[in-house]
């Protein structure tokens, strides 16, 4: 079993969905991920929090075998963010952004306490994103997730880090901005060619697309799941993706991929974390069986 390494946000959102509306939720990019990845393995969160965090978080996260040695905090204001959500889903629209300690956040890491982790970028700044790898002193897997703004503001310092990784997670819109390709698999070829192994890109309700050298494969999503909150998803997807290959030797993609769609179902049903906050592993069986029962009806 190998440990984590995440770099990503942590936050405050305010959330506004045709299910209602709710402030100041724990959300964030690594808090969302490493509630999903520590199911499986134990979770090191590099991240920055303000004066006005809450202990009974940090005492959550070391419930969860979530490392916080790396979470620095400083006096300001944690990041927060606020997000309102059209009926479907499919929309979503920015309130407010307050970066607060975030704004001037600069990793800091021991590479001596780790052994070979597996080491994921959350989504964060490519420049971010970068300072973390060169800090990493031979990770066995890195892994990075990414979005449109990144892809409209830092374009190359993008490129240089999807150079750098093992396998990228991007969503459907975002792999065709990217690339300029409107077909997806094609789009995902693409990206292989920059030199990742493995793109794996979600395309939300319709699943995920996994694209190698060696062959495409569509993996569904968990169908009739009722929707309160969408955000986090991709990251939860990532946290139970990677989590499930840290704790397995032969990395088995397919299998990765079920398990963080599974997690991905649970977190959607909720608010903020409270979709995945007390799951269990024994929670998703049945949902990763229906899974691989609907691949084999393709």
């Amino acid at each position: 079993m190998k440990d984590i390494v995440v770099v990503g946000s942590v936050a405050f959102d305010d959330i506004e969905t045709i299910k209602g509306k709710k402030v100041r939720l724990l959300g964030g990019s690594g808090v969302y991920f490493s509630l999903a990845a520590s199911l499986f393995s134990k979770v090191h969160l590099i991240g920055i929090i303000g004066d006005d965090f809450n202990q009974e978080y940090i005492d959550m996260f070391h419930s969860k075998s979530i490392s916080t040695d790396y979470l620095i905090q400083e006096s300001g204001k944690t990041f927060s963010w606020g997000g309102k959500y059209s009926d479907n889903f499919n929309q979503r629209d920015t309130l407010f952004t307050d970066l607060g300690v975030f704004e001037h956040f600069v990793p800091k890491i021991d590479s001596q306490k780790f052994d070979k982790p597996i080491l994921f970028l959350a989504n964060i700044q490519p420049s971010l994103q970068m300072d973390v790898i060169n800090q990493m002193k031979d990770p066995a897997l890195i892994v990075m997730d990414t979005m449109n703004l990144w892809i409209d503001n830092n374009l190359d310092e993008l490129f240089a880090v999807i150079r750098k990784v093992d396998i990228l997670l991007i969503n459907d819109e975002e792999a065709v901005e990217l690339t300029g390709i409107d077909d997806i698999y094609k789009a995902g070829l693409s990206l292989l060619k920059e030199g990742p192994k493995y793109i794996i890109i979600k395309k939300g309700a319709q699943g995920s697309l996994i694209v190698s050298n060696k062959d495409n494969i569509n993996i569904p999503a968990v169908p009739n799941i009722d929707v309160f909150d969408p955000t986090g998803a991709g990251d939860s997807f990532a946290g139970g993706f990677l989590g499930y290959l840290a704790s397995h030797q032969n990395y088995n993609i397919i299998d990765a991929v079920l398990h963080g769609t599974a997690i991905a179902s649970y977190t959607v049903s909720g608010f903020g974390i409270e979709g995945i906050e007390k799951i269990k592993l024994h929670n998703i069986k049945n949902r990763i069986k229906l899974l691989s029962d609907l691949i084999k009806e393709f």
